[in-house]
């Protein structure tokens, strides 16, 4: 290979690579850099040829560069992983061409990080969500990226050169701008959380970071650059967080904040109060509960709250540290959590004045029971007279001829077995005068209702003795037509007394309706009756041969002060319906085939009972 001479003069000692090429791009002679960029690239530069450096295009550049007669500059070569950027100066007198390179790895690469960081600056501020602004020291707005439409409904071309007011509410800025312009100057770094309003003139929150860009000798503050996150949402989220929490501690409910193991996290001032809680610490729920009661919560509660979100009861809670409890509706609501394990409140509410409301109700209904017993007792003043007239007569006459054979004891042998014979059926009219008197005794019973196992034909018996001279006194026969297995059912038996009475009563006047001065007949039947799927209840029926009623009075019979009767009150079945339901059962009525009318009282026979359970 022919050798190529150094570069006289200046040229060997320049930290440039230096290279003269003739007009055909033949090297001619090149210096001391160039050699030594050879040897970096020995092992790929071709045998150490120094065109391997130039461009491959070296030919055509030096004809354009000698036939024009001009320079040509930042012409690329890559040689490994260096990057030469070459300029080529033409010498026409002798028809050669300078070349002078430099490294421009580093350089080249710095541009093109510069390059990728502007493209992906630019990708992150085209397509945040959040409003990335430049501020001028007075706050007005020197540029904004595109999510200014979204957030605000401005285009960025539009917030240029715009005072801050225009967006943020004067109450927000007037408040924050001064501080944050503070912190900037001190700390070059401020956030603030203001008010701004839209185009279409909704009010949204916003939380702004801002930076300040400072000038490199003075530093003063220049611009200021925000990022603005639209948190209304979160305020929103907080705010109705906030009214909640207030809500519930001023709320005259109990609310109890309770994990599923049982834990009580929180009680609000009305639990605290009604359960006699005090201090920090708080009990676990087994303190207000009977045990029995927790487990049918764990039991059957929680299950059903975790599937509906509410279950509901009503219990009782025991008052912290004492033996008294408190009657509440009781309502467990199950919370989905984000971590997937459900959280738990009780909400109860005192139902102390509604235990104290029905006893006054209950009490109110035994007067109004009571008194309807005596209003009935009057009216069969007539029949409990003859009733208690006939074995007084008896007795009188009994004791005026024992009287009249005492007389004649000394001379009739038989007087005094005549006498014997007279107080015994003294005695026997007077027993039955006394079950007179305490049957009306017990119908009259004033007092707390008294539940037993009662039979039923007993109960039916009794009441048609009250009902019985009313009744022959209209020509009214009572046929009754018993159970022979005696049904038995739990039941306070005055009451039940007092509303078989009525209907008895009530079939009486039916039948002398339409048979006025004609005999008549009503049938009281006790029986059981299969209700289907292997269950069965206890009838009692009576039914009449009066007028019957039509579907108007048979849908309004059982209603308060309705009543066919002049004189009557209308509150007879009404209250008969109301105690038969108070024994679990239900009073109804329908037409008789006879053209009467039949009512009847329904017991499900899984309130009949064979043991007195007296409260």
């Amino acid at each position: 290979m022919t050798e190529i001479p150094q570069i006289p003069g200046s040229l060997p000692r320049d930290p440039e690579a230096c290279l003269v090429v003739d007009h055909r791009a033949r090297v001619l002679a090149f210096n001391d850099t160039t050699q030594r960029w050879l040897r970096q690239h020995d092992h790929a530069s071709g045998g150490g040829r120094p065109d391997t450096l130039l461009p491959v295009n070296l030919a055509a550049l030096v004809r354009a560069c000698l036939q024009q007669d001009r320079a040509i500059e930042d012409v690329e070569s890559r040689l490994g992983d260096h990057t030469y950027l070459w300029l080529l100066v033409p010498d026409q007198a002798h028809q050669q061409v300078m070349i002078r390179g430099r490294d421009g790895t580093a350089t080249l690469a710095a541009l093109d990080e510069a390059t990728r960081a502007s493209r992906l600056y630019r990708l992150i501020t085209e397509n945040t969500t959040d409003l990335i602004s430049r501020h001028a020291p007075d706050g007005s707005f020197i540029d904004a990226s595109p999510a200014s439409w979204r957030l605000l409904g401005y285009w960025p071309e539009e917030l240029r050169g715009q005072r801050l007011d225009q967006v943020v509410l004067a109450d927000s800025l007037d408040q924050h701008l001064e501080e944050a312009r503070v912190r900037l100057r001190d700390t070059g770094y401020a956030t603030l959380t203001v008010q701004m309003r839209r185009r279409d003139g909704e009010l949204r929150w916003f939380e702004t970071a801002s930076r300040a860009i400072r000038e490199t000798y003075t530093g003063a503050v220049i611009e200021v650059v925000s990022v603005s996150r639209d948190i209304t949402a979160r305020v929103n989220s907080e705010e109705n967080n906030r009214r909640l929490a207030q809500v519930v501690e001023a709320n005259t409910d109990l609310v109890l904040f309770v994990s599923r193991s049982g834990d009580i996290s929180y009680m609000n001032p009305a639990a605290r109060s009604a359960l006699g809680v005090e201090g920090q610490s708080l009990p676990p729920l087994s303190a207000f509960f009977d045990a029995s009661e927790l487990q049918r919560m764990v039991s059957e509660g929680l299950p059903r709250a975790n599937e509906s979100g509410v279950w509901e009861t009503e219990t009782r809670l025991h008052i912290h540290g004492g033996g008294d409890t408190l009657p509440v509706s009781l309502v467990l609501l199950s919370h989905p959590a984000a971590s997937g394990q459900p959280y738990y409140s009780l909400v109860a509410r005192d139902m102390t004045e509604r235990e104290l409301r029905e006893q006054e109700q209950r009490r109110h209904q035994e007067e109004l029971a009571h008194t309807a017993r005596l209003a009935t007792l009057g009216e069969l003043a007539s029949g409990i007279a003859h009733e208690m007239n006939q074995p007084l007569a008896t007795i009188v006459n009994y004791a005026n001829a024992s009287q009249r054979y005492l007389q004649q004891a000394d001379d009739n042998p038989d007087a005094l077995a005549r006498v014997q014979d007279g107080l015994k059926r003294i005695t026997q009219h007077a027993n039955h005068a006394s079950e007179v008197i305490k049957r009306l005794r017990a119908f009259l019973r004033k007092g707390q209702k008294r539940t037993a196992a009662i039979d039923l034909n007993d109960v039916v018996t009794t009441s048609v003795r009250l009902c019985q001279w009313e009744a022959d006194k209209h020509q009214v026969a009572i046929q009754c037509q018993l159970a022979p297995d005696r049904p038995s059912l739990t039941a306070d038996p005055v009451l039940l007394e007092q509303v078989l009475i009525n209907l008895i009563r009530n079939a009486i006047d039916a039948n002398r309706e339409r048979h006025a001065g004609q005999p008549s007949r009503i049938t009281l039947i006790t029986r059981h009756r299969a209700t289907g799927e292997g269950q069965t209840e206890i009838l009692i029926e009576v039914i009449d041969q009066g007028p019957g009623l039509d579907e108007e009075g048979l849908s309004q019979m059982f209603a308060p002060f309705y009543t066919r009767k002049q004189d009557g009150l209308g509150l007879g079945l009404s209250m008969s319906r109301s105690i038969v339901e108070g024994f679990g059962g239900y009073l109804e009525a329908s037409p008789d085939d006879g053209g009467g009318l039949r009512l009847y009282c329904r017991f499900p026979v899984r309130l009949a009972s064979a043991t007195d359970t007296d409260d």
